[in-house]
């Protein structure tokens, strides 16, 4: 209010001077407030902020890459030791044949490696396009770190029941032709 106003009020007693302090008290105080709400803006902290957030993001996923790839090599470790602390010696003129993938792969092995082969107490791993054999609790282990180290794992077979009427008919694993 202008104070020519403010001197019309008061002569004409629609007003008084403490209501008129008090309003322009009021006035003041929410100038103030105004002034205090809006904060001034830079533009360049804000973009830097958002830089070093995508930064920050940036670097996790490198971290989480890093790692991954870390836990794989931690992993290939564990299954060479494995295989290489049990690994049966192969030997033998019998020919044990097995697919690994597309490709049919030929193992010399005598009459008790290709038994147990067959049974499932053994199995053949890969490793750096080698082939070896280890007990399939070993191969079990290595399924459980890296499943396409192990190339072979027959299932073991069951016991039989005895109702079953064909008992006494074997039927061989396999058949030499």
């Amino acid at each position: 209010m202008s104070n020519a106003l403010k001197e019309q009020l008061l002569k004409a007693g629609l007003a008084d001077a403490k209501k008129l302090k008090a309003l322009k008290k009021e006035k003041h105080q929410q100038k103030v407030q105004a002034g205090k709400k809006q904060p001034v803006v830079n533009e360049a902290t804000v973009l830097a902020e958002e830089r070093r957030q995508q930064q920050i993001e940036r670097d996790r996923q490198l971290n989480q890459q890093k790692q991954a790839v870390l836990q794989q090599k931690a992993i290939a470790a564990q299954v060479r030791q494995l295989i290489s602390n049990n690994t049966i010696k192969i030997q033998g003129e019998l020919a044990y044949n097995f697919t690994d993938g597309k490709l049919v792969k030929r193992l010399y092995v005598n009459n008790k490696l290709h038994d147990e082969l067959s049974r499932g107490m053994l199995a053949i791993a890969k490793q750096d396009e080698h082939y070896f054999l280890v007990p399939a609790a070993v191969a079990e282990k290595i399924q459980q770190r890296q499943a396409d180290s192990i190339v072979v794992l027959n299932v073991k077979q069951q016991q039989q029941d005895e109702d079953d009427p064909y008992a006494d008919f074997k039927i061989p694993d396999d058949l030499m032709w």
